[in-house]
């Protein structure tokens, strides 16, 4: 799906869920090279204030590029910048409730300004602000 930069309006939204599993940790693991003992060990997790393993937190990130990528601008937008701010530890077996948001349009560059939030239930785990290029008809 793509919403070209022509289409979007400020306040514009979209929206996906995904449950986190167990193959997701151990792949991202694989991917990003983390093995950081409280996403893969839950004998060490049990030890630390989450007492359960939890996911990686940019696994829990790049849920946003999903969104981005696939439904909010889509297909041919290009990233340009992320900021991202944790709140609170996502655990195998939750699902994850991305949204994006547009908040400015800038013309000049085909530019969009996104805020970008994760959510578990009603607790947000995840917020930011993404700076993307969005498709264009001209």
């Amino acid at each position: 799906m793509t919403v070209y930069f022509e289409d979007l309006a400020v306040g514009a939204s979209a929206e996906t869920g995904k449950t986190i599993t167990e193959a997701d940790v151990l792949l991202f693991s694989a991917v990003s090279g983390d093995n950081n003992p409280v996403h893969l060990d839950q004998t060490y997790a049990s030890t630390t204030p989450f007492e359960t393993r939890i996911a990686h937190g940019m696994l829990t990130a790049s849920l946003i590029s999903g969104v981005i990528g696939t439904r909010l601008p889509g297909y041919g937008t290009v990233y340009l910048s992320q900021s991202t701010r944790f709140k609170a530890p996502v655990r195998i077996g939750e699902t994850v409730i991305t949204r994006v948001t547009v908040e400015e349009l800038i013309p000049e560059k085909k530019r969009v300004r996104l805020s970008t939030q994760c959510r578990v239930g009603d607790k947000v785990v995840l917020e930011g602000e993404s700076l993307v290029i969005a498709p264009s008809r001209n």
